[in-house]
């Protein structure tokens, strides 16, 4: 989840992806536009919903009645809302803490839904957001502007006061438009963990199987035409062909993220035989998600912003993925160390402490 989450934000910080090597940026734009954008979004998504009945399970079988346990998932919430904003203050204008925090706010009375109603208002919802992404990514792709994947959040040489001004003002629409985009995700995340799918994947081996052969298939067919159109692979697309191709994609993306989510359970049952030193580091770093989350930030400022190492203007989309990837190993090598030393997420804490009222709630589920 982190490592599509790096791929995907750390393009926004240059001020030309097309800078560098050709070839590279050609191969880098492919893949983003294949397996990152709209993937990572429904993966996170679908992850936090899946968690969020996790939550109420286990705080269910410890004897808490419903209503006490909404309001506790509702105040989880709003403290993500709350970190979001400082995250947007202090760093960057894309954060997703916030997007989630809301989600978990307005979703949560979906708990006690059927599944019916989980899964008709995921997909009457995927309906306007697929419409809104594709026709973002429909105009610049008809006028050969890979605005797509282009750093959209350089400071183009602004200070840190210009930079917060604009912050504040585009967070309400950004967490708006954000909010529409991962509900479908979390809804279905939802479906999902009562079943339990990810919890005991060996006894879902088959099911898990087929999920994540259709799903990814489903994905990359229906993404490969706009990464050939974004790589410049296909020139000649028409009118017609190059709006499908817009609209496919995202639409095909929540089927992509949720099929990285079955891949990801099929590995864990091969490692679960014999936990090597990835897997460990690996899972640590997942028990610190929100804090690594929130490196990859500190880490982006510190090599793209003026008040950095200054690179935004000095590296394309193959080097600006490049550096994601390499912010997540330094996360994952960080993470491991954390665990061998017995030490939690900094914002793991902290969010227990805020969303927790009592001693007897904060040694609850983690």
């Amino acid at each position: 989840m982190l490592l599509a989450i790096a791929f995907a934000h750390a393009p926004l910080f240059v001020t030309d992806v097309e800078r560098g090597p050709s070839l590279a940026n050609e191969i880098a734009a492919f893949f983003h536009m294949v397996f990152v954008n709209n993937h990572a979004r429904p993966l996170f998504a679908f992850l936090f919903g899946y968690s969020l009945v996790q939550l109420l399970n286990r705080r269910l079988a410890r004897g808490e009645q419903w209503v006490s346990a909404r309001k506790l998932l509702r105040r989880r919430g709003w403290w993500l809302v709350a970190i979001g904003f400082a995250h947007v203050v202090l760093f960057v204008p894309i954060d997703i803490l916030a997007t989630y925090g809301l989600a978990a706010v307005l979703l949560v009375g979906l708990l006690r839904r059927s599944d019916r109603a989980l899964l008709w208002t995921a997909g009457l919802v995927m309906v306007p957001a697929t419409l809104m992404v594709g026709g973002a990514m429909g105009f610049p792709l008809s006028q050969g502007i890979p605005t797509f994947v282009k750093g959209s959040i350089a400071t183009g040489g602004a200070g840190f006061g210009e930079l917060l001004t604009g912050r504040l003002m585009g967070w309400p629409f950004t967490l708006a438009v954000g909010l529409l985009m991962v509900v479908p995700g979390v809804l279905i995340g939802m479906w999902a963990g009562r079943r339990g799918f990810l919890d005991e994947p060996a006894r879902h081996r088959s099911f898990l199987t087929r999920a994540a052969v259709i799903t990814t298939a489903l994905s990359v067919a229906g993404s490969v035409p706009a990464g050939l159109i974004q790589a410049g692979w296909w020139t000649d697309a028409s009118g017609a062909a190059l709006w499908a191709a817009s609209f496919a994609q995202p639409l095909t993306g929540y089927a992509g993220g949720i099929g990285m989510a079955a891949i990801v359970a099929l590995v864990a049952i091969r490692a679960a035989r014999g936990r090597g030193r990835l897997t460990t580091a690996v899972e640590a770093l997942g028990q610190r998600s929100m804090s690594f989350y929130l490196f990859q930030s500190v880490a982006f400022v510190l090599v793209f912003y003026p008040y950095g190492l200054m690179l935004e203007d000095d590296l394309g989309l193959a080097h600006a993925t490049a550096v994601g990837a390499a912010t997540w190993l330094v996360s994952l090598l960080i993470a491991d160390v954390m665990r061998r030393a017995g030490h939690r997420g900094p914002a793991e804490i902290l969010l227990r402490r805020l969303a927790y009222r009592n001693r007897q709630d904060a040694s609850g589920p983690r």
